[in-house]
């Protein structure tokens, strides 16, 4: 059983940047895929980012891509989401994920944290 724990979140204008963190515990890490969705007010969870356990493969919705970038370190076990050229449709929460195997499918993906408020004003 894996535990994340998202933080980073918060209120940005439009423009700005976020980087969001989740921390992993309770399982071997490197090994797994990881992956970030979100999921906005009346709206179903969407994929965003994805990223192998060796980071050599990474996926990005086409939303995101060119702005967002994921990362990890295996050493601290924690991958993060760095946000930037935030739009107001990008306001959601944001949940981090372990994978089964890297895709873009929340059905892959089998632990999730809690999530974090992302909020992005106009």
């Amino acid at each position: 059983q894996v535990h994340l724990v998202e933080s980073g979140g918060g209120l940005v204008q439009a423009g700005g940047s976020l980087r969001l963190s989740c921390a992993a515990s309770g399982r071997t890490f490197s090994s797994t895929a990881m992956g970030w969705f979100r999921q906005a007010p009346g709206k179903e969870r969407e994929f965003v980012a994805a990223i192998s356990g060796s980071s050599l493969t990474i996926v990005y919705a086409d939303t995101v891509k060119g702005r967002f970038t994921i990362s990890r370190d295996n050493a601290k076990n924690t991958v993060d989401l760095q946000m930037n050229s935030l739009k107001a449709e990008d306001t959601a929460v944001y949940y981090c994920a372990v994978g089964v195997r890297l895709s873009v499918r929340a059905t892959e993906f089998g632990s999730w944290g809690q999530g974090t408020q992302v909020t992005v004003s106009s």
